[in-house]
């Protein structure tokens, strides 16, 4: 087990409907040594990338994509699920369907924070379906930024997002994979990684 899977184990609630509660460590409270730790090993797992920017979406993935971003010197930015008033000009736009919180939101970011010579790491906690990786993705490719890689602390992949991220042939580096979770004995079946 690396470090991330064992935290999970040690800390980490199973509840109905495939949901994997980390909020005592990695979304709510947050475990800082645990973060910094997250963002050396993402760092490590890219370390042959040029990234420029790391991108995330608010609010949960941008705890660990500080680190990261701290990691390889390189601005954090994150796309917000709403357009305020302090957002100003031209905007990337995607949809994202919600796993946890079951809705869809349409997500931004400001066009002066992307552009066509950025090389952008994608970070998030969880990768259920896809759907905010797709979301993201799309937003740096309508920058015409280069995706180099998706970085995701938590995998359910007993799901359809990573297999079908790395279909698309993109760089998907989860730091623990959950393959298997029962809500009844709170058990958690880790894939074996490398």
């Amino acid at each position: 087990m690396n470090f991330l899977e064992e935290r999970i184990a040690k800390d980490g609630v199973v509840k109905a409907g495939n949901v994997l509660k980390v909020d005592s460590f990695l979304n709510h409270q947050m475990d800082i040594e645990l973060l910094d730790e997250i963002g050396r090993e993402f760092r490590r797992r890219f370390s042959g990338r040029p990234v420029t920017k790391v991108l995330t979406i608010e609010s949960s993935g941008i705890g660990i994509a500080y680190p990261v971003a701290r990691e390889f010197g390189v601005p954090l930015v994150f796309a917000k699920k709403s357009k305020s008033i302090n957002i100003d000009g031209d905007v990337h736009v995607a949809e994202v369907a919600s796993f946890t919180h079951g809705n869809v939101n349409k997500v931004i970011v400001s066009k002066k924070f992307l552009s066509p010579d950025d090389h952008v790491l994608i970070i998030d906690d969880f990768l259920a379906n896809g759907c905010a990786l797709r979301g993201l993705i799309y937003i740096v490719e309508d920058a015409g930024a280069t995706v180099e890689g998706l970085g995701i602390a938590i995998e359910k992949g007993f799901q359809i997002g990573g297999s079908t991220m790395r279909e698309l042939g993109y760089h998907l580096e989860s730091l623990a994979i959950v393959d298997a979770m029962d809500e009844e004995t709170g058990s958690i079946t880790f894939r074996e990684q490398e």
